[in-house]
């Protein structure tokens, strides 16, 4: 983990390429305490370890099934597999998990660096409580996200690819068709990949979605807050960082003010977390 002070920053978004209905905006004052985040999202190694020490069964092991991303599969797989109508690129693949990514006949064994996926809300927390962590909140993840840059757009600065340089894992090409893979990964890539921001954090933009510990709202008080933890109860938690499928095309929310969410039972394959801690 790394060590951050804490402090006034500015948090949310009026980006004109933004999502005004995901509740970017408005952007207003938040301080908060120092805390503590992780320098990167757990790892396979690490969940696996948890696993063993304590025999965890995940949601998505219990439901029998996640979604996967439909390019990943063979087609007899990616054919006889449902699909939601609204968002026809995921597959709900019997027996996909954290350890199955792709489902009957995937594993890890060589993603033992990458991040964890299929892992709900409810998982993550599981993990944090094994760990002595917990989630951070949406205002601690934004704040150690942004790297001690006010109003950037992304956690590096306003700029996609500064000299050319991919930033982050992110879908290049016609989402969802054709994925050039410019940024060298096609799915998720190592927690340590691609250059740290400010803070010294890894990969809080594309790879993984992270998941947050605040209930989902739209509605921010503009005036400056201390220490806010979201509503104090809701049906959907929020999700920060965006993913390897995110692509400006529609989902334009690897911009580190960009926000989406997810029922805490949800899992799916660019799905993750990070975890913190008090000071």
């Amino acid at each position: 983990m790394v060590a951050l002070p804490g402090g006034e920053f500015e948090m949310g978004s009026d980006d004109p390429d933004g999502f005004p209905a995901d509740g970017e905006g408005p952007v207003r004052r938040v301080a908060l305490a120092p805390f503590r985040i992780a320098v990167h999202a757990v790892r396979n190694a690490e969940f696996a370890e948890f696993v063993a020490d304590t025999g965890y069964v995940t949601e998505a092991e219990r439901f029998g099934w996640s979604y996967v991303f439909a390019g990943f599969l063979p087609g007899e797989l990616r054919r006889v597999s449902p699909r939601p109508e609204q968002t026809p690129w995921w597959c709900g693949v019997p027996e996909a998990c954290w350890n199955r990514p792709e489902g009957p006949g995937s594993d890890v064994e060589e993603r033992m660096d990458h991040p964890v996926v299929h892992v709900s809300w409810n998982d993550a927390v599981a993990f944090c409580q094994w760990s002595g962590t917990r989630l951070p909140t949406e205002a601690e993840w934004e704040y150690a996200a942004r790297g001690g840059l006010a109003r950037a757009k992304y956690a590096w600065g306003d700029e996609l690819t500064p000299g050319g340089q991919h930033m982050c894992n992110i879908w290049q090409g016609r989402f969802p068709v054709k994925n050039t893979v410019e940024d060298g990964h096609r799915g998720t890539a190592p927690v340590d990949a691609f250059p740290p921001n400010g803070f010294g954090l890894r990969n809080v933009a594309g790879n993984v979605w992270e998941w947050c510990a605040d209930w989902w709202t739209t509605e921010h008080d503009p005036a400056p807050s201390t220490d806010p933890t979201g509503p104090a109860e809701g049906t959907a938690k929020v999700m920060r960082g965006g993913s390897y499928l995110c692509h400006h095309s529609y989902c334009n929310r690897y911009r580190v003010g960009a926000r989406t969410l997810n029922t805490p039972d949800s899992s799916s394959g660019n799905l993750g977390f990070r975890v913190a801690a008090d000071a």
